[in-house]
Formats: structure tokens, C-alpha cells, sequence
């Protein structure tokens, strides 16, 4: 049966016990509705894989909370220009994105380690080491538009949905136990609980590719920047497997998403005039602390001793 026929069914099967008008009942009946159904249609799991039931507002608290909790935890870096400079590229691609309806929150983390993660209603994070090892401005907003496409896609909060379903219905939707977001939020146990909650499936990667694709195009940048960056990343890991571990337990690239993505760029029709790097974005980098462990320095040194 599909969803919303079933989802019908339950409302209509359960209406008949109900003493009470829907503007009495406890949850938002939308929220009930869901919740009846995911108690007695055990057999739809495959359907729930694939369901939000977060509405904006819902979305957008809960990533605030998430946010909150997780900067406890990591160090943010402040340096005004490379700030500005990543924000004012990340506005550019969220206006141009599927969901520009939602502000969208981007922050520098303070570390060498090479990764980005995106929260449930617009809050994303790029770590510093990250930007150093981005060779051109298409490939760092490449990343960004990645994760502003798992948002856009709602993909945090399906993953949230399919593993606390009732939880965050009846604290959450329901209104009526405004501690709920914070609840959870601190029940995961910081960053690596949070993330570990937000985990993507292969497909939903697949699909923060292609839209990132288009995404980059829409706001004028190359979108080859994807398929470069993805390269770029495999090539570090096979000459120093474990170098990109956090990155890869979260976002792993595969050979398989590089040609998706250089295949998908084939196809569409020749766009002149984009942007494939930019002297702001080159002087912003130049001007990061280096990296401790730079894993393009290495393959710098390696060629270097080769040729010699």
C-alpha cells in the first residue's frame, strides 16, 4: 500500500475511537497521523527510509541545537576575511539552490583536518584544513554546494526521522514539550553522536553530487571544481590510506561518484563566462595557517625525490 493511502487508511480506521474533535487531540494531527502509523504499519519500513516529517521551523530548531551542542566541542576560526569571504560564497550558492527559502549559517572550523558537514535547517561547517587543500575556488565551492544540497534535500532530517521516528514526533512536532530538540540534541553526545545521526546513504550522496552539479552552475562557478576536489581526495587516501579518515567516515568518495559527476557534466549543454578561481579565494588561503601534516606537500616531496 503507499503511504499516503495508508497514512489515510489509519486516520480513518482510528477516527471512530476518538472521542474527541482533531483540534483536541495532543499532537498536531499530522503528527498523530504519522505517529499511528508507524506504531501499526511495521511492513513500510522501505517507504519510511525516505520520509521527513520535520517541518521548516522543526528543522531549523533542531539544527540550532544541534549547532549549539557541537560548538561546545570544536574551536571556530575567526579570522574576519576568511569569515566573510566563505559566507558571502555560501549565500551565493544557497540563493541559487532548490531550498533558497531558509537562511542558511556557514562556519570556519579552527582545525587542520580535512571536512564538512552540514545540520538539518541550514547550519553548515568547513573546516579550515579543508580550504588549504582546495587548489581553486570551484572546488571549495563545490564542497559547499554539496553540503548545501544534503539540506536542500532534507537529508538530515530523513536520517533524524528514520532513527528516532516516534521521539521526535511526540517531544518535537507536537509542540508540547518545548525541551524536546534540546533533549536530543545532548543526548547524542556531541559532535561525533550528532554526525554519527546524520549519516548519509550512498543514494543520498549520489543525489547531494548531481544537485551540487547544478547548484554550481546556477550561481556561475565551474562545476568540474566537484569532480576535481573528489580526485584531488581519492588520490590522498591511496597514497596515505587513513590520512582523510574523518572525512571519509562521514562523506566517503568513491570512483564511481567521480565519474557520475564528470558524466553528468558532459551532458549538459556549454555555459561560458564560469568561474573556475578567483584572487580573493587564493589570497584567503595563502593567508591560513599551514597545515601541520599537509598531505599536498607530500605528494610535492614524493615527486620531487622521483624526478631526482
Amino acid at each position: 500500500m503507499k503511504l499516503h493511502a495508508l497514512i489515510r487508511h489509519a486516520i480513518k480506521g482510528v477516527s471512530r475511537f476518538l472521542p474527541l474533535k482533531p483540534s483536541a487531540w495532543s499532537l498536531k494531527p499530522s503528527a498523530w497521523s504519522l505517529s499511528f502509523l508507524l506504531l501499526t504499519a511495521p511492513g513500510c519500513g522501505s517507504a519510511f527510509q525516505n520520509i521527513n516529517i520535520l517541518s521548516d521551523a522543526d528543522e531549523i530548531a533542531l539544527g540550532r541545537e544541534f549547532s549549539r551542542e557541537i560548538e561546545k566541542e570544536i574551536k571556530l576560526y575567526t579570522d574576519p576575511e576568511a569569515v566573510r569571504y566563505v559566507d558571502e560564497l555560501c549565500q551565493t550558492l544557497a540563493r541559487h539552490s532548490t531550498r533558497s527559502n531558509i537562511q542558511y549559517y556557514i562556519k570556519v572550523v579552527d582545525t587542520d583536518e580535512v571536512n564538512a558537514f552540514a545540520l538539518p535547517g541550514g547550519y553548515l561547517y568547513v573546516n579550515r584544513g579543508l580550504i588549504s587543500i582546495a587548489g581553486t575556488e570551484s572546488e571549495l565551492a563545490g564542497v559547499i554546494a554539496h553540503e548545501i544540497a544534503h539540506v536542500a534535500a532534507r537529508h538530515g532530517a530523513k536520517a533524524l526521522t528514520r532513527q528516532l521516528g516516534l521521539e521526535i514526533i511526540l517531544g518535537m512536532i507536537s509542540g508540547r514539550n518545548p525541551s524536546g530538540v534540546q533533549r536530543v540534541a545532548s543526548q547524542l553526545a556531541g559532535v561525533g553522536g550528532i554526525l554519527s545521526m546524520l549519516h548519509y546513504s550512498r543514494q543520498a550522496e549520489r543525489e547531494a553530487d548531481a544537485m551540487a552539479v547544478v547548484n554550481l552552475r546556477e550561481a556561475g562557478y565551474d562545476p568540474g571544481g566537484v569532480t576535481l576536489f573528489f580526485e584531488k581526495l581519492l588520490e590522498i587516501n591511496d597514497r596515505e590510506p587513513g590520512a582523510l579518515a574523518t572525512l571519509f567516515a562521514t562523506h566517503p568518495p568513491s570512483r564511481e561518484r567521480v565519474e557520475n559527476t564528470r558524466k553528468q557534466i558532459a551532458a549538459l549543454p556549454v555555459l561560458d563566462g564560469l568561474t573556475t578561481d578567483s584572487e580573493r579565494f587564493q589570497q584567503v588561503r595563502t593567508q591560513l595557517p599551514p597545515l601541520k601534516d599537509n598531505p599536498l606537500e607530500k605528494d610535492e616531496e614524493e615527486h620531487s625525490v622521483h624526478e631526482n
